[in-house]
């Protein structure tokens, strides 16, 4: 990991660090790294900054600043705030975590969800028509487009949750597996 220059100050290590992090996970999860490095920074930020600011900070070019913002705006992770005496654009991020991971979480299913049920809704319309296809394969498509119909049913089930309610299960974890299969045969084990 290279260290974040700054010409006007340093970064406290730990933010130093957590951009850098985030930015290395950004690349893993198929995000750009300075897009991730940016939000980073805006999320750690006690004020808003400018693309300027945010530039000299990072050690960024201008012009991958103003287009990483630009896709963090759409995946509405950060917003434009006003600044008294300032007409430059500022931006902070999001720091609800749970309306972040919603923000994320809703874009992906755009993005790579929707689009595979869509696809998978025409292959299927094309194989109904085609003999050659075999029972096997035609069986195979419709449990895949039966499991993604539930996973989008699901998705769109827990968004409407309140985040206090999915804390709450979330901590209760393979308790209410047990809960579920309870006179269905052997429970969850711990640990599994």
């Amino acid at each position: 990991m290279t260290e974040i220059t700054v010409r006007s100050q340093k970064l406290p290590p730990a933010v130093e660090q957590f951009v850098l992090r985030w930015g290395d996970m950004g690349g893993q999860w198929g995000v750009n790294r300075s897009v991730a490095q940016i939000q980073a920074l805006l999320f750690l930020s006690d004020r808003p900054l400018t693309a300027e600011d945010i530039a000299e900070t990072l050690g960024m070019a201008r012009s991958n600043v103003s287009n990483s913002i630009r896709e963090l705006l759409i995946w509405k992770l950060i917003r434009r705030v006003p600044v008294l005496g300032d007409r430059r654009d500022h931006y902070e991020a999001e720091a609800d975590l749970w309306q972040i991971m919603t923000h994320i979480a809703r874009g992906r299913k755009e993005r790579e969800i929707d689009p595979a049920v869509a696809a998978l809704r025409h292959v299927l319309e094309t194989a109904d028509d085609d003999p050659q296809i075999s029972a096997t394969a035609r069986a195979r498509l419709k449990e895949m487009q039966s499991f993604l119909g539930t996973l989008d049913t699901w998705f769109s089930q827990m968004v409407t949750v309140p985040p206090a309610t999915l804390m709450a299960l979330m901590k209760l974890g393979t308790r209410v597996v047990s809960l579920v299969s309870l006179g269905r045969g052997s429970p969850v084990k711990k640990g599994k």
